[in-house]
């Protein structure tokens, strides 16, 4: 449990959510995605210390990561992860 998130009923903060995702994704693919933007990103149901989470993503033809994690059958983050432009192009 995070101290202050929420004494009493207690969640996993998003950004930690977020933080797990990227993590994961990025080893799954085989490549940091430290200078990834995160395009877009929906917090929609709160996740308790110690719920089990599963994590679901595809790339995309841009290049880009959808993701969506969910305990059970309850969505509870999705978001979308986009590739940095490349070095002297403006994003």
């Amino acid at each position: 449990p995070v101290p202050g998130h929420f004494p009493g009923h207690p969640i996993v903060p998003g950004v930690v959510l977020l933080d797990h995702a990227l993590h994961t994704i990025g080893a799954a693919l085989g490549r940091s995605l430290d200078a990834c933007k995160i395009s877009s990103a929906k917090l929609l149901s709160p996740a308790a210390p110690g719920e089990v989470l599963d994590l679901a993503f595809e790339t995309t033809p841009s290049n880009a990561v959808r993701f969506t994690i969910r305990a059970g059958e309850r969505e509870v983050a999705s978001g979308v992860l986009s590739a940095p432009a490349p070095e002297g192009v403006a994003a």
